[in-house]
């Protein structure tokens, strides 16, 4: 038997894999779509789309680069008066608190977000108690910009990429942990489809939150 690879440090998303976002992404992306002049979605679109990786989406939706920061900026906005609407998986209070025992200082696992939200955002929907277990957080990336982040939080740590991972829902969370030379571990309850996180070959496919404190801790 394989043993479990042991980690130091593990670098959460956020949308997806901690927060069920998914309902109110959904719920206003058509309107900001009509905003920004891309390609409205139906409900079969928006299946359809969760097998395929952002930037197969974003030609899908003819949504060109220059573009991207605007649309950005205006749904965290649209998100930030939203975020009563915005609630954790249930079981991730119990996954930090299993992982983050301690912190790192007495034996624990250091835990960090990368989000393309705002702290601000992320640390509301975590709450209090649950944001102050995590040690590092790199947020506000853009879209393609989390494997600046990823090595942020890693030259923060003092954590050797050998001994970090990232855990996960989308395919460009698979890009940016295959980038920085860390592991990845995908959820299988997030905005990308299971099978199309399993195309990148993830360290683990996880079916709940406990799963992973389980792997992990």
């Amino acid at each position: 038997m394989t043993a479990t690879p042991s980690y130091r440090l593990v670098i959460f998303d956020m949308d997806g894999t901690l927060a069920d976002s998914f309902p109110w992404f959904a719920s206003v992306f058509n309107e900001v779509a009509e905003r920004y002049r891309f390609k409205r979605i139906d409900a079969a679109e928006r299946e359809a789309l969760r097998a395929l990786g952002s930037r197969e989406i974003l030609r899908y939706l003819g949504v060109p680069a220059w573009k991207l920061p605007l649309i950005a900026r205006h749904f965290r906005a649209r998100k930030t008066a939203d975020l009563h609407r915005v609630t954790l998986f249930d079981g991730v209070d119990r996954l930090l608190r299993r992982l983050s025992a301690g912190n790192g200082d007495s034996g624990g696992i250091v835990t960090a977000i990368v989000s393309s939200d705002t702290e601000a955002n992320v640390r509301r929907v975590l709450g209090p108690e649950n944001a102050a277990l995590i040690r590092w957080y790199g947020c506000s990336a853009s879209i393609f910009g989390k494997p600046a982040k990823i090595r942020r939080v890693l030259r923060r740590s003092g954590v050797a990429p050998a001994d970090a991972i990232l855990i996960g829902d989308e395919v460009r969370d698979a890009e940016a942990a295959a980038r920085t030379g860390i592991a990845f571990g995908a959820v299988s309850w997030g905005y990308a489809k299971p099978e199309a996180l399993a195309a990148h070959a993830p360290l683990k496919l996880f079916a709940t939150h406990d799963e992973i404190a389980d792997f992990l801790a």
